[in-house]
């Protein structure tokens, strides 16, 4: 009995280990641990600092990032030539016209160049990449533009949202007609924002709304137009002849020197000022027929800010009706 109670605590307290036997070191080395000093009374012990030498690895290159990513690509619709510009691939048309220098444009469709015949396609590319930096930042401004246009995009249905002079409008379908005026009418609420009733059963195909409100528009673009042309034209001793409505997608107005006008049923989605300023602009050329300083210095005499204005309207893209 008592060996099993001291089997038992031997489990529970097993005996201390034996002491280390010292072992001389040996001859030519050494001591890879040396003693650690004891340290002050109340004071803690610092250890010393140990210095490894390591291997130095080289360190690679860095790679520059636009290298790490796919390039990117502007691509025009009737691209005939390809070349890189800086870290984009700008995919352009390239067109041979009868002029004396190679000029080149940027719009919705991306890059065009025109050149003369005797102009090889290396000294093209030079002159593009001469102006590249212009080149890209047109094109991605052009981009840009084109986003926040499909993000505008107007779904056509019941409570469809559009500008009108740079308010929001509100699409209702009125079946029973109940308002005065022919197709739709206009309905001001104040604080619950514009509404366009038009007399359209709920059972409208999205084509048939975005027609009548197309029609809609289109009436009230030429009353809004006539009035403003009135206003203008005797402060710039001008007298307009007729008035025509565009559906242009890039081109907002023009003017002819015998008084015809053309603009742009769109421009009904901005806000009145910037209408203004588009008005005075093909009024200003029945005087000036180019952009010429003296050009400038007629709209600006009915037109002070006209250039923010310009701006605006090159800045803020009217919704996509498609």
């Amino acid at each position: 009995m008592q060996r099993l109670v001291q089997l038992a605590l031997d489990l529970f307290d097993p005996p201390p280990a034996a002491a280390p036997v010292p072992v001389a070191p040996a001859a030519g080395l050494s001591d890879t641990k040396p003693k650690m000093p004891s340290a002050p009374d109340g004071q803690a012990l610092v250890a010393p600092k140990k210095i490894v030498n390591r291997p130095s690895i080289p360190v690679p290159p860095a790679v520059p990032l636009p290298s790490l990513l796919s390039p990117a690509e502007f691509r025009h619709p009737q691209a005939n030539r390809e070349l890189l510009l800086g870290d984009a691939v700008v995919a352009y048309a390239l067109q041979r016209a009868r002029r004396r220098s190679i000029g080149f444009s940027v719009g919705v469709d991306g890059l065009s160049v025109r050149a003369p015949s005797w102009v090889t396609l290396g000294a093209v590319d030079s002159a593009l990449r001469e102006k590249s930096d212009w080149i890209l930042r047109k094109l991605g401004e052009a981009r840009e533009r084109q986003q926040r246009m499909e993000g505008g995009r107007i779904v056509w249905a019941h409570g469809a949202v559009l500008p009108y002079l740079g308010e929001p409008l509100t699409v209702v379908l009125d079946p029973s007609h109940g308002f005065a005026g022919k197709g739709g009418a206009l309905v001001v609420a104040a604080g619950q924002g514009d509404s366009l009733h038009i007399g359209l059963p709920h059972s409208a195909s999205p084509a048939q709304i975005r027609d009548a409100v197309q029609a809609w528009l289109m009436r009230d673009a030429r009353r809004h137009f006539t009035e403003r042309l009135d206003h203008f034209a005797p402060l710039l001793g001008v007298r307009w002849a007729s008035l025509r409505l565009s559906s242009a997608n890039t081109r907002w107005g023009s003017a002819k020197a015998d008084g015809s006008i053309r603009l742009n049923w769109r421009l009904l989605h901005y806000r009145p000022a910037i209408i203004d300023y588009v008005v005075a602009h093909e009024l200003a050329h029945l005087r000036v027929m180019d952009h010429s300083p003296r050009f400038w210095d007629t709209v600006a005499t009915v037109v002070p800010d006209y250039a923010q204005l310009r701006n605006r309207l090159r800045d803020e893209p009217a919704p996509l009706w498609e």
